[in-house]
């Protein structure tokens, strides 16, 4: 990174650093929780406090925006399944960082800068713009396997806790696409503008475009797992009405088989005179009411198997057991 110098330091020594001429990147880390009546941030690196009030404030919503010569975002970016603001203002000579508590991606692009070699602030800018929408691409790739993987094993054996797997990998898409969309629509609104200009160089207006380009296909991972994530829960639904079914036609089955019975010990069981009188011998008994009953089950086994309704639940019962 030619002329350029990288510092992690406290904030009390941030403005120090900023005051040095040459082409700077300053990480401050502020405790993660706010001390009371902590001075604004602005004021303690000694930039212009008016322009940035928000700098360093805890639950700052997503910005993107050009304030003269500087570019003030506040980027979201997940770090172990949570959302983080990283606070960023750049300018030609230095790119500022804050945020409170450690932040991984930061160090991460600490140890790019010497082999990436960006040439100035705005192109480093651009790398980290870059390096918080792939924090999001992988988490989003991640959850989508998961969910490709929940599919799967629902197929094979379907459980009552891959229905909370997939509630808990919706949620995680509703929060990408709650938390990122927001910024992506300032970031894309304000980069567009200034690539427009026609004073914005050719260098820059490719690092714009190509960030644009990866901000859309990072929003489109994100639908993608969210569609995904409706899909599981259908395909779930569509396995236990299929397990509803089966039973349901089980219980068909046995109400066909006893139906008759039932009838034929209703009917003998009546107390009126044919019945005392006519219908005493063993032989009539065995006759009407065991005779009949398999009767009955011979023709209503012989209707199943020819409408197949047999084959199909043995059949069903076949993929339960794999």
């Amino acid at each position: 990174m030619p002329e350029g110098t990288v510092r992690r330091t406290p904030v009390s020594e941030a403005r120090e650093r900023l005051a040095e001429s040459r082409f700077l990147f300053v990480d401050a880390e502020l405790p993660a929780q706010a001390p009371p009546g902590e001075q604004p941030i602005a004021h303690l690196l000694g930039l212009e406090a008016d322009d940035l009030p928000w700098l360093g404030r805890e639950r700052e919503s997503a910005r993107a925006e050009f304030l003269g010569d500087a570019a003030a975002f506040v980027v979201p970016a997940i770090e172990a399944g949570q959302v983080v603001h990283l606070h960023v203002v750049a300018t030609e000579r230095y790119l500022l960082t804050v945020h409170r508590g450690p932040v991984a991606m930061v160090h991460g692009l600490i140890a790019r800068l010497p082999h990436e070699r960006p040439p100035d602030a705005v192109a480093t800018l651009f790398l980290l713009l870059g390096e918080a929408l792939e924090t999001y691409r992988r988490s989003a790739v991640q959850a989508l396997l998961e969910v490709e993987d929940l599919e799967d094993e629902m197929f094979h054996r379907r459980e009552p806790e891959q229905l909370y797997r997939l509630a808990r990998l919706r949620r995680t898409s509703a929060l990408l696409h709650h938390t990122l969309l927001p910024y992506h629509q300032a970031a894309e609104e304000a980069i567009t503008r200034r690539v427009l200009n026609p004073d914005f160089p050719q260098e820059r207006q490719r690092l714009a475009r190509e960030y644009q380009r990866m901000s859309k296909l990072v929003l489109t991972d994100i639908e993608a797992l969210q569609e995904a994530a409706r899909r599981g829960f259908g395909t779930y639904s569509s396995l236990v009405s299929g397990e509803q079914n089966g039973v349901i036609n089980r219980l068909a089955i046995v109400s066909t088989i006893f139906l008759p019975l039932t009838f034929l010990t209703g009917f003998f069981g009546m107390n009126f005179a044919y019945l005392t009188d006519e219908l005493e011998s063993r032989v009539i008994f065995w006759v009407l009411a065991v005779g009949l009953q398999v009767l009955f089950l011979a023709g209503a086994l012989y209707v199943l198997h020819r409408t197949r309704i047999w084959r199909r639940l043995h059949d069903d019962e076949g993929v339960d057991d794999e």
